[in-house]
């Protein structure tokens, strides 16, 4: 990974950004010198948005499947590149390291810290940082977070990472982006949207169709009768997704609801609706 990631950085930069870059990853005079490095990588590095390839793309992939620097300016993956050149020899040395980091950290450098949990060592010792960052409300903090990272689905417990999801939908981010989204899906994460949908339409305004994509499998007769609410609305789309949703679960009552649709929507159908 860190190859391949320097790979990309060489592509994106200079040579002088390259030696500098070089210098303080692999000459780490103690963690001063690394936080000050990491703090000044935009200054060396600039700001512009990455270029790579479909290869190098699907090469990342490969190696860590659900991880993505789509859409990344240079000082982020360059962040996370010198990230990766720590020492992790020492579990607590290299804990303490990243932790002052984040404790110090301005938005950008966030961004940076937290798109690097995915390929930090002990990945066991970040849930709680990756917890705290899920109330934050930086929205690009939250898209570090959320979009294009396996590190919540992996590691995260069921309450944290339901509240990952419900504030996703809340703070209008492209879910489908979540990584391990169908997989982590359960009862009480269904309940909640559901309550939450019912909260929205109270307010007179939409819900985005694909909440229902995660209800799915959960529905019975609570939900059930949520969505006939929902099927009052004249919003097409979330009466579409409904119905998708009530074809997919295995409550004998929402397939019925249904029967003889031979509609030939998916979830996908939804993410240019969403957008």
């Amino acid at each position: 990974m860190k190859g391949l990631i320097w790979e990309v950085i060489v592509k994106n930069t200079t040579s002088e950004t390259q030696e500098w870059l070089q210098k303080m990853g692999f000459t780490q005079n103690g963690a001063a010198s690394f936080n000050t490095a990491f703090i000044l990588a935009p200054r060396k590095t600039g700001k512009a948005i990455i270029h790579f390839s479909e290869a190098e793309k699907e090469k990342l992939s490969g190696i860590r499947p659900g991880f993505s620097i789509d859409g990344w300016a240079i000082d982020r993956l360059c962040r996370v590149w010198l990230l990766l050149q720590l020492d992790a020899t020492d579990k607590d040395k290299y804990f303490r390291t990243i932790e002052n980091l984040f404790l110090s950290a301005e938005m950008n450098e966030l961004v940076a810290l937290y798109s690097a949990l995915p390929l930090l060592a002990y990945p066991e010792i970040w849930t709680k940082r990756c917890a705290e960052g899920i109330r934050s409300n930086i929205a690009v903090v939250l898209e570090a977070i959320m979009l294009d990272n396996p590190y919540p689905a992996e590691n995260l417990e069921q309450a944290a990472w339901n509240q990952m999801v419900l504030k996703a939908f809340f703070t209008e981010k492209q879910v489908q982006l979540i990584t391990g989204l169908d997989n982590r899906a359960n009862k009480e994460l269904a309940y909640t949207l559901a309550d939450y949908a019912k909260e929205r339409w109270a307010a007179g305004r939409k819900v985005n169709p694909m909440l229902w994509r995660l209800v799915s499998k959960f529905i019975d007769e609570r939900i059930f009768n949520d969505i006939l609410i929902g099927l009052t609305h004249d919003d097409a789309a979330e009466k579409n997704a409904i119905a998708l949703a009530a074809k997919e679960s295995s409550y004998q009552p929402a397939k019925d609801l249904f029967k003889g649709d031979t509609g030939v929507l998916n979830w996908d159908s939804f993410i240019t609706i969403n957008n």
